[in-house]
């Protein structure tokens, strides 16, 4: 699975504009976030469509993207990262 390309990450425009709304999280290039000095957040494509690799703690988990309802649920949990504990 490769990294999401420049028209794949424009597909997710409105997704991205969303995770950068939160403002904790630092977009070092287009589509990549980071938390304090940790890599947290990038996007991948395949043919079976658009994922985002998350890492709150630990490992990466992959969440697909596709859908409406794909991407609020993946908000849900930035949101939940980010709040303060």
């Amino acid at each position: 699975m490769k990294h999401a390309t420049a028209p794949a990450l424009d597909r997710l425009e409105p997704l991205l504009a969303k995770v950068r709304r939160h403002g904790r999280l630092k977009e070092k290039s287009r589509g990549v976030f980071y938390f304090k000095s940790k890599a947290v957040l990038h996007f991948h494509e395949d043919p079976a469509g658009l994922f985002a690799d998350f890492r709150a703690k630990g490992d990466w988990q992959r969440f697909a993207v596709n859908t409406t309802d794909e991407r609020a649920a993946f908000l849900r949990v930035v949101a939940a990262f980010l709040m303060p504990r």
